[in-house]
């Protein structure tokens, strides 16, 4: 997550840029950082390969819903169900979905992670998980990235002792609910992606596990196929 964006002047204006969309901001969500539109074109291009009329994705620790309301806009015949465990991130999300005329395409749950949807028989027929987690060692939260905690919420960055509890519990829940040969999508901080690979790899679940770089060569987006075969 960096800082290229200033997080004060974005919530003063309640508006931010994201993928070509107007988001409305305000403090309990994070505001949109440029590079998480790696995660969200990855995931466009993973849509556009599995070629689907209807894909079904879900879009996990959804913040102020910035990617399920850019991939419902730019893949519009996709079906997502989003999901934060904060009231901040739930009703911003929210917003934005009717401020974007996105309602029948989008839905906004809140709650601990796949716990969100929790009766809605989603199990098995999802097409595409992709999620932003907090990924900051709660250390560095008090050291060196303390600063970011000033003005957004510490949810939004918090992931235990190393920065991945997050990643491992989201890799763990995510085959109940994708397909077979379903796609699971990271966004990783910087040199976390090897880590997550290994991650993916060691649940025996996963195949098909690589990175997407950025412009300057680094991997900041994780993508791994659940196993088509048992």
């Amino acid at each position: 997550m960096s800082e290229e964006i200033n997080v004060a002047d974005a919530y003063g204006r309640g508006r931010s840029t994201f993928m070509g969309l107007q988001l409305l901001v305000s403090p309990g969500a994070l505001v949109p950082r440029p590079e998480t539109e790696l995660l969200g074109n990855a995931a466009l291009d993973v849509l556009s390969q599995l070629n689907l009329p209807v894909p079904r994705v879900v879009d996990m620790c959804c913040g102020a819903g910035n990617l399920a309301c850019a991939i419902a806009h730019h893949a519009p015949t996709a079906r997502v169900w989003a999901s934060d465990l904060t009231d901040g991130c739930v009703q911003v999300a929210r917003r934005n979905v009717i401020h974007l005329d996105l309602e029948e395409r989008v839905t906004v749950l809140q709650g601990d992670l796949f716990s969100a949807f929790s009766g809605l028989e989603l199990d098995g027929t999802i097409d595409v998980v992709l999620c932003n987690p907090p990924y900051i060692s709660e250390k560095r939260l008090e050291g060196d990235r303390s600063h970011l905690v000033e003005l957004e919420p510490r949810e939004a960055f918090a992931a235990g002792p190393y920065g991945l509890s997050i990643h491992m519990r989201v890799l763990k829940e995510a085959p109940r609910y994708l397909r077979r040969g379903g796609i699971l999508l990271f966004e990783v901080g910087l040199g976390q992606d090897r880590q997550v690979m290994s991650l993916l790899e060691r649940s025996k679940v996963y195949e098909s596990i690589r990175s997407v770089t950025n412009p300057a060569g680094e991997g900041r987006v994780v993508v791994a196929h659940t196993k088509a075969q048992a």
